[in-house]
């Protein structure tokens, strides 16, 4: 292997061809391999997950729809002392979001107080007013979460975002697993990692705790919008693991305020819907009324009780771009704690004095849209064009409250192959979070890798990829499941 340096913050090697001591001897094993076999593992790898069929949609690519998901043969390792504290940090934020968007439907006490603009919540796009006075089963909103983290240059763990509507990846998370234990299982020889296969139960499990108080024996199935969906590949892989019905709007009615499902013997009653589908589209005589993609009267069962919508409408007020800047106060609000994890600093355009900063540093800053995913609508300002950034000062101007801005982040690094060599990638990464009688995190989570050098745009649609994120368990762990060389 050639010199390995990175420009930033690496989580495997602290100077060149130096391992961290977490990494020291999964880097020796990976430098035993000759360069021929990683290529020809990378490339099993690749045919194994275009044999299975893992794939994402990109809208309007024009080589077509359907795309192999990319990934990279090199795990990313995360030391069990470093995730001790992510899992609890996850676990406070996931718990705090949870109150606040109860609150914010019922008795607005946030407000009230004055912690919170008023103006900034009601106004907010992901607002339902559906929702208001209501209360799920066990208070659960936020039942499935995915909490975007990145590593800043001085090698701190940040929150990036949170993903309350419908998050994906996790799929990828479990099937980036199996592939590396089918094609490369060497590797995990003498290592403990941390297992993440029983998420699928942990998730029926969450889904099914936190059914309608009637449902003795409750029914749950998975909702999709249909095939053309990016993520769809995700809804058939979690409905066929968690031994549930993969259900669209047509298969489902609503008789006397209770939810059913068309079967071949008949109607069968359905007590909870893992929704993957936007709140504007569940509904058409609640949301919107062009939708073919939803259940007529599916929201009165929901208000009425008789069925429980994960995760639920309304949740998307706490993932909003601008909220997430008031999420370290709303940790303080409700569990009088202070943040375990750290927020990226956030400059909300809403605010006068805050947008005049935006606007006169734009070359400097990083400016997203407040409701978009997918990396879409984002200025990169030092990497813009004055065009571009100037056509962002205008649609600032023009509605201040769909923008945020945040500092340019040199994002941490991690080996990838690139060809026969390895190079530095960055990485950002997605745990998953599940909230039913308790809170579950995921040990480690999908990190997505900027497949392109000196790229930080991870996402796949924008040309990024992913790894296997392996947590380190230490000798006085629970015993792992995940030692796979016999496989």
């Amino acid at each position: 292997m050639t010199t390995y340096n990175s420009p930033s913050y690496d989580e495997t090697f602290v100077a060149a061809d130096e391992p961290r001591p977490a990494c020291r001897s999964f880097v020796d094993r990976l430098q035993a391999i000759p360069r021929d076999e990683l290529r020809a593992r990378q490339h099993a790898a690749e045919v194994s997950l275009r044999n299975l069929g893992i794939t994402f949609n990109v809208y309007g690519h024009e080589d077509g729809t359907e795309k192999v998901w990319p990934f990279d043969l090199v795990p990313r390792i995360l030391e069990q002392s470093e995730w001790t504290r992510v899992e609890a940090g996850l676990r406070q934020r996931i718990q705090a979001l949870n109150l606040f968007v109860d609150d914010v439907y019922n008795e607005r006490r946030i407000l009230a107080d004055g912690t919170l603009p008023e103006e900034m919540i009601l106004g907010a796009p992901t607002y339902r007013k559906q929702m208001e006075g209501f209360r799920p089963a066990r208070s659960v909103w936020c039942h499935i979460s995915g909490v975007d983290l990145i590593r800043h240059a001085d090698g701190t763990i940040y929150v990036l975002e949170d993903n309350l509507r419908c998050p994906s990846g996790v799929s990828y998370v479990l099937e980036n697993r199996e592939v590396m234990k089918r094609t490369f299982p060497q590797v995990f020889d003498g290592t403990s990692v941390a297992p993440v296969e029983e998420y699928p139960e942990r998730l029926l499990e969450t889904l099914l705790d936190c059914a309608p108080p009637y449902a003795t024996h409750p029914t749950a199935v998975v909702m999709t919008p249909g095939i053309y969906n990016s993520a769809y590949f995700e809804h058939t892989f979690l409905a066929q693991q968690m031994g549930v019905e993969l259900v669209q709007g047509s298969d489902l009615f609503v008789d006397n305020g209770f939810v059913y499902m068309h079967t071949t013997h008949g109607p069968e009653r359905v007590d909870v819907i893992y929704r993957r589908i936007d709140d504007d589209f569940l509904d058409p005589e609640s949301f919107r009324e062009d939708s073919a993609l939803g259940v007529a009267g599916l929201i009165d069962a929901y208000r009425r009780g008789n069925v429980t919508l994960a995760n639920a409408p309304g949740t998307g007020i706490a993932d909003d771009k601008a909220i997430y800047s008031y999420v370290p106060q709303i940790i303080r609000y409700y569990l009088k704690e202070d943040p375990i994890l750290e927020n990226v600093p956030t400059f909300i355009c809403a605010d006068d004095k805050q947008r005049e900063h935006v606007i006169a540093n734009v070359q400097d800053l990083v400016v997203k849209p407040t409701n978009e995913s997918g990396g879409y609508g984002i200025l990169i300002g030092p990497h813009a064009t004055q065009e571009e950034r100037e056509a962002c000062v205008a649609r600032i101007r023009e509605n201040p409250r769909n923008y945020i801005a945040q500092p340019m982040l040199n994002l941490s690094t991690v080996p990838t192959l690139a060809g026969d060599q390895l190079a530095p990638r960055h990485v950002d990464l997605r745990p998953f979070v599940l909230c039913g009688k308790e809170i579950y995190v995921m040990p480690g989570g999908l990190t997505r890798v900027a497949l392109k050098e000196g790229s930080m745009i991870v996402n796949s649609s924008q040309g990024g990829g992913s790894k296997d994120t392996w947590v380190l368990r230490t000798s006085n762990g629970r015993a792992s499941s995940d030692n796979h060389a016999a496989h």
